[in-house]
């Protein structure tokens, strides 16, 4: 018996980045905020690129509350969105012609979301991590935190609640 050959490293890996930007892409915010998604393996990190308009209190300077929670709500979608492609991208069920014609499944819609402003953002890039506590066929929980230079002293953390899309078929 002969075992198949394993795709190469870099056909995976393009895959996967392919993916990622497809659903990056799917948000138009993201875009307008700069946030990007840095992907090791499964784990999402995403990043808040400083840019002078994300500025909410220029006395301080601090970056706007709305942009904080904006940033957090985001890293949570795509990070249960690509939870859930997970599988289908790494055994190639999803085929890399379908992503660029923006065949991807519906994003999940927010039910509640809950901010805890924790110290002000600075004039600085952002990171962001989402947790995926409960993932159902209608329903899932994702808790998210910010940081800025130090991962142990958050700007914020939200809890929220998404309601998944109907699967097809």
């Amino acid at each position: 018996m002969t075992r198949a050959k394993p795709e190469p490293v870099q056909v995976v890996k393009q895959r996967r980045d392919a993916a990622l930007r497809a659903l990056a892409q799917r948000v138009p915010y993201i875009g307008f905020l700069n946030i990007q998604f840095d992907r090791r393996g499964d784990e999402l990190t995403g990043v808040l690129n400083f840019d002078e308009k994300l500025i909410g209190n220029p006395l301080l300077p601090a970056l706007h509350g709305g942009v904080t929670a904006a940033f957090l709500e985001v890293t949570a979608i795509i990070t249960l969105s690509w939870q859930g492609l997970w599988d289908s991208i790494e055994s190639g069920a999803i085929p890399p012609d379908a992503l660029d014609r923006g065949e991807l499944p519906r994003l999940p819609k927010t039910i509640d979301f809950t901010v805890d402003y924790l110290r002000s953002g600075l004039p600085r890039d952002a990171y962001a991590r989402a947790h995926v506590t409960r993932s159902g066929r209608r329903y899932a929980s994702v808790r998210a935190e910010a940081w800025q230079d130090n991962r142990d002293r958050p700007i914020a953390q939200a809890q929220a609640h998404f309601l998944m899309p109907k699967s097809e078929g």
